[in-house]
């Protein structure tokens, strides 16, 4: 059992009627229009200078795929061309294959190369899968490419690429 003393209380007052007095210092409107325009640069500089790149993406194939190459053709990417809301960008894909034990499509990764992370999503398909595709919606931070990357049973690799323009308020973004 711990016992409090009116020494204790008395500090335990003062550290409570400092803080108080400290926060009601009056603050000139220079400090607050400081303080106010130091965060809005904050908000400002912050996303867009860690927002993913080309090169990024490029990165994050590599990763996945090591130096194999993707060529193009036998994905089918659907994508508004102009995307009015960019917290709501639908996507579908599928892939052309047969999807049979020798020949499937093993899985598909989306990437975005102007978002704050690169990839978007994975999907992995087997030979059971009736077709390798799906459907989803996206966000997107800015006009920007999107890509899909398709692997193959056999290892070959597929990419197809498409650019959607993010408009804000009917303006090109």
């Amino acid at each position: 059992m711990s016992s409090v003393t009116n020494a204790d209380r008395k500090n335990v007052s003062f550290s409570q009627e400092t803080g108080m007095k400290l926060a009601r210092k009056a603050h000139s409107r220079r400090e607050l229009f400081g303080l106010a325009a130091a965060g809005a640069a904050a908000v400002v500089a912050g996303p867009s200078a860690s927002l993913a790149t080309p090169e990024k993406v490029a990165e994050e194939i590599k990763k996945l795929f090591g130096d194999r190459k993707p060529g193009p053709g036998k994905i089918k990417l659907d994508l508004p061309s102009i995307a009015e809301n960019g917290l709501v960008v639908p996507l579908n894909f599928e892939v052309e294959s047969p999807m049979t034990e020798a020949d499937y499509v093993k899985a598909v990764h989306l990437f975005a190369e102007g978002n704050p992370s690169v990839g978007i999503a994975g999907f992995h398909f087997t030979p059971f899968s009736p077709k390798a595709a799906a459907s989803i919606r996206i966000r997107l931070a800015k006009t920007q490419d999107i890509v899909a990357v398709a692997e193959m049973s056999n290892g070959q690799l597929y990419m197809e690429r498409r650019e959607v323009k993010v408009t804000i308020g009917g303006c090109g973004g």
